[in-house]
């Protein structure tokens, strides 16, 4: 399969615009959260950034896996639908956690974000295995992260 290189780039550079524009909206969030009383296991603040800039490219690729599949349009379709409904939770949490500090409300959207995550995951597996392991490591994450959340709310 030829690689389309400009829907490969546009499909990356959307969910990285997004954190980045998420990211610049609650700008403070690192000097909040690292005042914050945090459950054990809680990573430094620089690993977020990382993290998230993989996560993003990763989820990028999928989209792109999925785009130019040759599955029918109608699949391709809702699993485009679902991905975009999952990155606009994912927008939106952290200026609910960060800016609005509404710890168990955002823990809750989480948890949708996350059944979001495995709806999109399990709609790219019917249309490329390899799109959907691409989506784990966000599954994952999002999976520690409220782990995170659920333990911020209850400390803070």
């Amino acid at each position: 399969m030829k690689i389309k290189w400009k829907t490969l780039l546009i499909c990356i550079a959307i969910p990285l615009i997004a954190g980045g524009v998420a990211g610049f909206i609650s700008k403070n969030s690192m000097g909040t959260f690292e005042v914050l009383d945090k459950p054990p296991l809680s990573p430094p603040g620089w690993v977020f950034p990382v993290a998230w800039t993989i996560l993003y490219i990763l989820m990028g690729i999928a989209s792109y896996l999925i785009l130019t599949s040759r599955a029918p349009q109608e699949n391709i379709g809702r699993a485009i639908r679902l991905y975009g409904l999952q990155l606009f939770f994912n927008f939106f949490w952290s200026f609910l956690f960060f800016n609005l500090n509404l710890y168990f409300f955002a823990f809750i959207w989480l948890v949708t974000l996350w059944l979001l995550i495995l709806a999109t995951t399990i709609s790219f597996l019917r249309i490329s295995k390899i799109a959907a392991y691409f989506m784990l490591p966000y599954l994952l994450w999002v999976t520690f992260a409220g782990y995170l959340n659920l333990g911020i709310a209850i400390l803070n």
